[in-house]
């Protein structure tokens, strides 16, 4: 499906209709009339939020309205036609159009016609020059060769991944080295290289690599999530070299190859101790890289550079914080888990499954493409929660305004052991509100039996465990077992004889006056 927002995205940022539909893979013409029912139906970038792309796609292209089938010409016997003296694609074209109307179908204007022939053309290996506009591409990859840094405690070389990135129109490049070709070093070598520049360039030219492009098939091109929201952050297009045809950015393949030769060469006989040792090296090789001389003309990459510069987009005010993305399934409790921590959700979407996108100081929860919340993210012990008010049911909010402090002050004015079990409730649990329930139910018993039978029960499941349960003291309080402890304990206490079955008082013995 052809991704009309990201079309309008990249029209407000100025690229022109080819590199739009190289981008969205999708025919120029596709590209043109997007643009063309957007602007009848007064659509710009940005679109509202709650603008989802199906109802996008409702308004610029209503189900009503019915694509016509046009005939595919036969390209391969196109091409063998263009071999011959004075044919040109024009007299093809027309010809083929004639060809339609006799067999009742529809022919392609002489502009698509001849886009999918420049299509058969590159399928078929043809290469041609590009002349590169300044400020135009940045083209990024890895280098085949490794550099090493030195274990300090095993000796043990360690693998170093180079980045590199090239501008094309002057051939200023920047070159990092990382410990690992995952998606953090793919992203973060671009911050810094966008750093280095001092701007942005129009379209990102990158390899089909996992951590960038998660699908590229002839129809369609799925970007990384965090990699598209990088670009989205800067400003700029990502368009990634079709598979296994490394002439697409043969700039960038060229550099690759001088940079193995002139930096990671020149310094192979060196030993490094830290990465940051290794890349200090490789900053002072490249800054020689970039003002040597040209061979066979004049100037250098760097006086190149300065020219091309005054072409780059602005850096924005705030760098790109890297994020993750999951999917999680909100639970019973409305809230999902992250790295063992915890954080709500509207209650509405318990059991519906939400992205989650993670930062290192935020945590965004999206349903269908709309976010719901966010949280600061949590660090430090596991399973803490952080619970936001408005996302409980109605039927829990009324304990939000209860805390540990006011059930251990209410406790206190019961007695001593009721204080003991309600502060065993509350650190019996690894999140404190768990126990909440427990100790509003244990307490509302004094409203019930009193206040005075209340702490007698609390005493007397104390006699029994020091684990004690509600269900314990409820029973009882039911059962009335905490008066009859208080009958027995007076009646000791006035006999105080309570090891003899029978005693006869001195009223027994006294003998009568008569």
């Amino acid at each position: 499906m052809t991704n009309y927002r990201e079309i309008l995205r990249l029209d407000s940022l100025g690229i022109n209709k080819v590199n739009i539909a190289a981008s969205c893979s999708c025919s120029r013409n596709t590209v043109a009339t997007v643009l063309q029912k957007a602007e009848e139906n007064n659509l710009n970038y940005p679109l509202p939020n709650d603008l989802s792309d199906k109802q996008l796609s409702e308004i610029l292209f209503p189900p009503s309205e019915l694509k016509p089938s046009y005939k595919m010409p036969d390209y391969e016997y196109i091409h063998r036609e263009m071999a011959k003296s004075g044919v040109t694609l024009t007299l093809l074209w027309l010809e083929y159009c004639d060809a339609c109307r006799e067999s009742s179908e529809l022919p392609y204007q002489s502009t698509q016609f001849n886009k999918y022939y420049n299509d058969y053309l590159s399928v078929t290996n043809a290469t041609m020059h590009i002349n590169h506009k300044p400020g135009e591409i940045l083209q990024v990859d890895w280098a085949g060769d490794v550099a090493y840094v030195v274990n300090t405690d095993t000796g043990e070389l360690i693998p170093a991944y180079v980045f590199v990135s090239s501008l094309p129109y002057s051939g200023y490049s920047y070159v990092e080295a990382f410990f690992s070709m995952e998606q953090e070093s793919w992203i973060n070598a671009h911050v810094n290289a966008f750093k280095y520049y001092g701007g942005i360039t129009r379209i990102i030219q990158c390899d089909n690599l996992k951590t960038g492009v998660d699908k590229h098939t002839r129809n369609e091109v799925v970007l990384n999530k965090s990699y598209q929201e990088m670009a989205e952050h800067y400003g700029t297009a990502i368009i990634p070299c079709r598979v296994r045809k490394p002439k697409d950015k043969a700039h960038a393949e060229g550099t690759v190859g001088i940079i193995s030769t002139y930096i990671l060469a020149a310094i192979r006989n060196q030993q490094f101790l830290s990465l940051t040792e290794l890349n200090e090296s490789v900053k002072e090789r490249l800054e020689i890289f970039n003002n040597k001389p040209f061979q066979k003309k004049d100037g250098s990459r760097f006086a190149a550079f300065l020219e091309e510069k005054l072409f780059l987009l602005p850096l924005p005010l705030r760098q790109f914080e890297l994020s993750k993305w999951k999917i999680a399934t909100v639970g019973p409790n409305y809230h999902i888990s992250i790295d063992n921590q915890n954080y709500s959700v509207p209650y509405e979407y318990i059991k519906h499954k939400v992205d989650v996108r993670i930062t290192k100081n935020v945590i965004e929860v999206f349903f269908d493409g709309n976010r719901i919340c966010s949280h600061p993210r949590l660090y430090g012990r596991f399973g803490q929660y952080s619970t936001v008010e408005s996302h409980m049911p109605s039927n829990h909010q009324k304990y939000v305004s209860w805390n540990a402090d006011r059930f251990i002050k209410w406790a206190e004015k019961i007695g001593e052991n009721t204080t003991f079990i309600i502060r065993f409730f509350l650190g019996r649990y690894k999140v404190e509100q768990q126990g909440y329930k427990s100790c509003m139910a244990l307490l509302k018993l004094a409203d019930k039996y009193s206040v005075e039978r209340l702490e007698t029960a609390c005493t007397k499941v104390l006699t029994y465990t020091l684990t004690p349960e509600y269900k314990n003291i409820q029973i009882i309080l039911q059962t009335g077992q905490d008066k009859i402890n208080e009958s027995n304990i007076v009646q000791t206490q006035s006999s105080g004889t309570e090891h003899f079955s029978f005693t006869r008082g001195a009223e027994y013995y006294k003998r009568s006056e008569d």
